[in-house]
């Protein structure tokens, strides 16, 4: 973006087709957007790769770093909606607006960038949320095993001595996977 002084400088081809810079920030605002999505799918996906191997004792990292670009998701979300809150009074549009309803009231060729960032963040998205849920399921049967592994620990109920102590019988040695 070209400044002077430190403040934006106006660009005179887009003033002739009525765009500022602040679609082209909004744009940028999307772009590192769509690449933190990029960077959570991949780090749900290591998590999901250390569950498939039953490395459990690198869990608690891959689950830090998925949430540490969920923050960063988070203020990029802030930075793209003022972006989005200026576009949207530049074009007449209700405050709050949508990219879908930016979409409709973009001039050309906007309407097309904007519409294939949409797309794009649909897309990855619905590949975060399937990661996301494969990752949950293999959690819960992971989970569940180890329950499973524990309460096939409990002996029998015992029964109570002279003294009134309850007193188990011991059973021989047991085998537990700790990779569970």
């Amino acid at each position: 973006m070209p400044r002077v002084n430190g403040a934006r400088e106006r660009v005179p081809a887009l003033d002739r087709i009525g765009v500022g810079m602040g679609v082209q920030e909004l744009s940028a605002a999307i772009w590192h957007q769509r690449n933190l999505l990029e960077l959570l799918l991949f780090k749900l996906t290591e998590e999901q790769l250390l569950l498939t191997a039953g490395r459990t004792d690198w869990l608690a990292n891959a689950t830090r770093e998925v949430e540490q670009v969920l923050g960063r998701l988070y203020e990029s979300g802030l930075a793209r909606d003022v972006e989005a809150a200026g576009v949207a009074s530049e074009w007449g549009a209700a405050d709050g607006s949508s990219l879908r309803e930016l979409i409709q009231r973009a001039p050309s060729p906007w309407d097309e960038v904007l519409a294939e960032h949409l797309s794009a963040l649909t897309a990855l998205t619905t590949r975060i949320r399937d990661v996301r849920d494969a990752n949950a399921q293999f959690l819960h049967t992971g989970l569940r095993a180890a329950q499973e592994t524990l309460a096939g620990l409990d002996g029998a109920a015992g029964t109570y001595d002279s003294h009134g102590a309850s007193r188990t019988e011991l059973v021989g040695a047991r085998l537990v996977d700790k990779r569970l």
